[in-house]
């Protein structure tokens, strides 16, 4: 029986026969195999021409995406393997819906929806019947495709396990990030600049792929294919027995699922870090952490929560994390730069610790006069009077790479008794963001440093001198820097830094596979603890608290739980040192 579309044709089934003329017998129109439609290419070869195809309906028609998949029957095929056999027919929103398991004899004319190089090749329907049924076998994977553009609208069946990743759209689009092989690593984390990151960087994105819900609705509950879709998803956990067509839209090859996993296993969140020695020192991205005028109005602010309920759950997760951590010393970045008084979100963040259950209220901030800087945030030191004991007059320094992009450091000098004196110095190098703006050697040069790397070296250099120039002038050479320099453990900045003599706290403690952020799916550390070599036999522990990059950003402020869970986008981290007090 011949079907129609509302809207399209006036005459009704009548209409569509003598379109169609040519199937089941007729003469007059050629019947093309999917894959001649879709050729070896990105781009189909017969783009903009009018054309017949047939194909078994594998999804359901959905308004969002526009459309529905059709596959070719087993036998039907053009005999290419590096041709798909799947298609997306689009399709008006009043179309008649077709079942899934039907044989349609489509006509209509080639398309490409998105962009050249990304795009998902297509059919725009013009006229469409039913001429049978047919069941469809998916294609088994157990390892990425070698060419997923050959796989491009078929139905698969995924039977190795997917390592999530990105969990920042789920929520909201019902999508997320997996790999296949585990987890993903930034590759200027694991190799130098250049071309053996280009290659880790090449794998990465063999391995990606993106789990979505069949759908484009905006903030879909419950998420259709995700059991206990309440439950936090973080990355690091699998799924397992993915099934669905493999689409391409929004720059990404994605499986729009149509029944839900076999399992997921959720990756479980991890308790508080322990390291051993008599000083605990965290470092902290508090990310923007403003509070308006302080006395619960001039909300939003420029950054941050953009209401005082916010603001309040913010800081609150940000003292159950410090709580947890227990921190003599921490070094913190991303905070709002209204001075030191009781009104200032420093301040209030202090007040906030010392009157939390359980503390000792000895809780103090280092303040350091002005700014430091005239950036919107800055970095800081709080530090706790009952167990150390702060040396002198806080530094800093505004010129040369600090005048603008990476923040002013901070250097505070301390001593744990009667031991010996040592400085932190906590940090916030530029960004890679904003890369528009950049110029000369600042620009991205494609090795995998993203801009604005030539003023991170610059920043680390300069910081390298200024420190061993003794700027809080105590007359010891125990330093430690912290904090966020926005440069992973390869690249240009840090090799500077341990160029010069710096240690990495990880790696003398044997941390394996260290990380404190997630960009795009893949892990890395742009949070780092450097120690001088007067100081690294004091040593005895660091570790990172993935309280955070790991979870989904929908728990953070102002919507997330109470508690340490998703308190900033970055990882703390902490590290344990040992000193003789006598």
């Amino acid at each position: 029986m011949a079907l129609s579309f509302r809207g399209l044709c006036p005459l009704g089934a009548l209409c569509l026969v003598a379109v169609l003329a040519g199937c089941s017998g007729e003469t007059g129109i050629d019947v093309l195999p999917i894959g001649t439609v879709q050729g070896s290419g990105a781009v189909s070869p017969l783009r903009g021409q009018t054309v017949v195809i047939d194909g078994v309906v594998t999804t359901a028609f959905e308004p969002g995406l526009g459309g529905f998949f059709v596959q070719s029957m087993a036998g039907n095929d053009d005999g290419d393997a590096s041709t798909s056999d799947g298609l997306f027919v689009q399709a008006p929103d009043d179309a008649i819906r077709f079942a899934v398991g039907q044989t349609l004899r489509i006509s209509g004319q080639v398309l490409e929806i998105g962009d050249d190089g990304s795009s998902l090749t297509a059919l725009k329907m013009a006229a469409a019947k039913a001429i049978g049924d047919a069941v469809i076998a998916p294609v088994t994977l157990n390892a990425p495709a070698a060419n997923w553009e050959a796989l491009e609208g078929m139905l698969v069946r995924i039977s190795a396990p997917l390592t999530v990743g990105r969990n920042d759209e789920l929520r909201r689009y019902g999508s997320i990030g997996v790999s296949f092989g585990g987890r993903l690593f930034q590759a200027t984390e694991r190799a130098v600049p250049g071309d053996a990151a280009r290659r880790i960087a090449a794998e990465n994105a063999q391995r990606s792929l993106l789990l979505d819900d069949g759908s484009d609705r905006e903030n879909p509950a419950p998420i259709a294919w995700l059991s206990d879709p309440a439950a936090p998803l973080r990355a690091g956990s699998e799924i397992i027995g993915v099934q669905g067509v493999l689409d391409q839209r929004h720059s990404h090859y994605r499986v729009q699922q149509t029944q839900a996993p076999e399992n997921i296993i959720r990756a479980q969140r991890p308790a508080p870090p322990q390291v051993a020695g008599n000083l605990r020192i965290a470092s902290l991205n508090l990310l923007n952490l403003f509070n308006g005028d302080g006395k619960g109005g001039d909300f939003p602010t420029p950054r941050g929560a953009q209401d005082v309920a916010g603001y309040q759950l913010q800081q609150a997760k940000l003292v159950a994390v410090i709580q947890a951590l227990q921190p003599d010393i921490a070094g913190l970045m991303e905070v709002e730069n209204d001075g030191f008084g009781a009104d200032s979100a420093l301040a209030q963040l202090v007040a906030a610790l010392n009157i939390a259950p359980g503390s000792a209220a000895d809780w103090q901030l280092v303040d350091a006069g002005n700014g430091p800087g005239t950036d919107a945030i800055r970095v800081a030191l709080i530090y706790r009077s009952g167990r150390v004991t702060a040396l002198g007059r806080p530094a800093t320094i505004t010129t040369g790479a600090f005048a603008h992009g990476s923040r002013p450091p901070l250097a505070q000098s301390f001593r744990v008794g009667s031991g010996p004196a040592f400085t932190v110095v906590v940090n916030h190098f530029k960004s890679k963001g904003g890369c528009p703006q950049a110029t000369g050697a600042d620009r991205d040069s494609g090795d995998g440093q993203g801009c604005w790397n030539a003023s991170r070296v610059a920043a680390a250099s300069q910081l390298d001198r200024w420190i061993r120039s003794d700027p809080t002038a105590i007359g010891s050479d125990r330093a430690l820097i912290l904090g966020d320099l926005n440069s992973y453990a390869m690249e240009d900045p840090i090799t500077t830094l341990t160029a010069a003599g710096w240690h990495d706290a990880m790696a003398l403690s044997g941390v394996a596979e260290p990380y404190s952020y997630l960009w795009d799916g893949m892990a890395g550390r742009l949070d780092h603890a450097l120690v001088t070599p007067a100081l690294a036999p004091a040593v005895r522990g660091a570790a990172e608290w993935h309280n955070n990059a790991d979870e989904e950003t929908a728990q953070g402020y102002p919507t997330g739980e109470p508690g340490p869970w998703r308190a900033s986008d970055h990882d703390p981290l902490l590290v344990g040192l040992e000193f003789q007090t006598r």
